[in-house]
């Protein structure tokens, strides 16, 4: 059922051009594409801001133009996360509480929410996130009931999918594993067993992080890149209690009220059963969802711009707690879980009905597209005059606009930019006219990128270039007739030959770069 709502959501949302309207979506596809369509393609392409695993699942289904110029290659890996994050949640509630009808209402609660609709309707990561912690959730659940010494592969391979996938998780695993280990404690599990399972969970993920810090230190020469990708906004940085109103308050506000009430009082039930009887200790697993809390508390608190898309993992561990309270009230009182289930789906309906067109997700979404609409006068500038050569631009800061000018027949490969590593750092110390016919600045969002600060540092920079046209924030830079007749006196500065490193490619794959060139491939 929930597959089916996801599919019939995105296909309202394509029809809405929704689908791409938020601009880490278009950056996505941009991640995994580049990983083959760049000047140097390689596994280093991935990058260090954000996990792995989202691009990698996405590296092959990215390269068909129509996929990835509509988002439907990470589309429809949002569309079955969703059906696998409502198979997870259901039988997790049967398995804890007996009850059908609250593994119904956790389902609807999920299906029946306009900002989760959304989201798994596009190439957005968060829809992996809640599907593999899920499952997290639910396979550590099963393991301490069965009380097995040894780790179920499938539970191993999801821990490390999800310590790749987003750092929400990473709180998440943290929590779970220490639920876990307290319910086989409460169950009597002897101190020595208790350490071998104990090492056993936190193997896996930690095999992940450190993948993935070797390959931050070997991609962007840090082991861990925090920072240093958004201006500092004053009105959470340093002030907890206002970092923690705002979580509350986006959480409430993308799901409702009534399940907020709902899961603050399931959430205590569980917490006073679970210290009351040995049995139900493991029931405090579930509740390590509410961990991915942990990740926005700390951005917000150390001034990143509020977004309310971090609380969504928040809203997908309300409607599971949902399910187990209404499936835990039936013990108190016949009648008490269907009048739970019943005050779930109102609020739902009520509160925050699927139709929705103002959902807080959907609203949020569209921030960026008055300037989208404004740039198409740029993109029709630059289709205009180009040449073949290439752009030079800031992926940290236009990779959304790279994915829009797809459709003007661009692919990453003509552009310059951070992940190309030296030929990038040479545009950036002698300008872009020896290397680039063309440039891109965004002069606006978060103060400007890279390229617009060394403008506005050194006009001198762009010496060659003349500024033709602008719109949406962005600028465009051409060069001019006197740099064009200069070409071949700059084109043997640099080498000639930059070898991926990434395992898709044959030993034999060698891309060659030359400046102003289009990129070979000889396999």
């Amino acid at each position: 059922m929930a597959t089916i709502a996801g599919a019939a959501a995105w296909f309202m949302f394509f029809r809405a051009d929704l689908i791409l309207s938020h601009y880490d979506a278009k950056a996505h596809l941009v991640v995994a594409r580049r990983v083959i369509d760049s000047l140097t393609p390689g596994w280093q392409q991935v990058g260090a801001v954000w996990l792995p695993l989202p691009h990698l699942i996405q590296i092959l289904p990215v390269q068909i133009d129509a996929l990835y110029r509509t988002g439907a290659a990470g589309s429809f890996v949002s569309i079955a996360c969703f059906g696998i994050t409502a198979y997870a949640m259901a039988r997790l509630v049967i398995a804890a509480t007996g009850s059908r009808l609250g593994a119904a209402a956790s389902t609807a609660v999920l299906v029946l929410n306009p900002n989760l609709l959304y989201l798994q309707a596009t190439p957005m990561t968060e829809p992996l996130l809640i599907a593999v912690t899920a499952l997290v959730i639910l396979w550590l659940f099963e393991w301490v009931t069965a009380g097995d010494a040894r780790l179920p592969p499938r539970l191993a391979v999801a821990l490390f999918a999800a310590t790749w996938t987003r750092y929400e998780a990473w709180p998440v695993i943290a929590a779970a594993a220490g639920a876990a280990l307290f319910a086989l404690w409460r169950q009597g599990t002897p101190l020595p067993a208790l350490a071998r399972r104990a090492a056993g969970l936190a193997l896996w993920p930690l095999v992940a992080v450190l993948i993935f810090v070797i390959n931050s230190r070997i991609t962007v020469g840090s082991w861990f890149v925090s920072g240093g990708f958004y201006v500092p906004d004053p009105l959470y940085q340093g002030r907890l209690a206002q970092t923690l109103l705002g979580v509350w308050w986006g959480t409430h506000e993308l799901s409702g009220y009534g399940i907020a009430i709902v899961t603050v009082a399931g959430a205590a039930g569980i917490v006073v059963l679970a210290f009351r009887r040995a049995t139900d200790a493991r029931l405090l697993i579930p509740l390590a969802l509410f961990a991915a809390a942990a990740l926005p508390l700390y951005a917000f608190y150390e001034g990143h711009p509020y977004r309310i898309r971090y609380m969504i993992p928040l809203v997908a561990a309300s409607a599971l707690a949902g399910g187990l309270a209404s499936g835990l009230a039936a013990r108190l009182a016949r009648t008490a879980g269907p009048v739970v289930a019943f005050a779930l789906v109102a609020s739902a309906l009520i509160e925050s009905p699927p139709w929705d067109r103002n959902a807080a997700m959907l609203l949020e979404a569209q921030w960026d597209r008055p300037a989208s609409l404004g740039r198409r006068t740029v993109s029709e500038c630059l289709a205009r005059t180009y040449r073949g050569d290439k752009v030079l631009a800031s992926m940290g800061s236009l990779a959304h606009y790279m994915q829009e000018l797809s459709w003007h027949g661009f692919a990453l490969a003509d552009f310059i930019h951070e992940g190309n590593g030296v030929i990038w750092t040479a545009a950036l110390e002698s300008g872009p006219a020896p290397h680039a016919e063309a440039m891109l600045v965004e002069e606006q969002a978060e103060g400007g990128d890279v390229l617009a600060q060394r403008v506005r540092r050194d006009p001198a920079f762009i010496e060659g270039m003349t500024r033709t046209c602008e719109g949406g924030g962005v600028a465009l830079y051409s060069r001019d007739s006197l740099v064009k007749g200069q070409r071949s006196e700059v084109r043997g500065r640099y080498p000639g030959t930059f070898k991926p490193a990434f395992a898709l490619c044959p030993l034999t794959c060698v891309t060659s770069y030359r400046p102003n060139r289009r990129p070979t491939v000889s396999w």
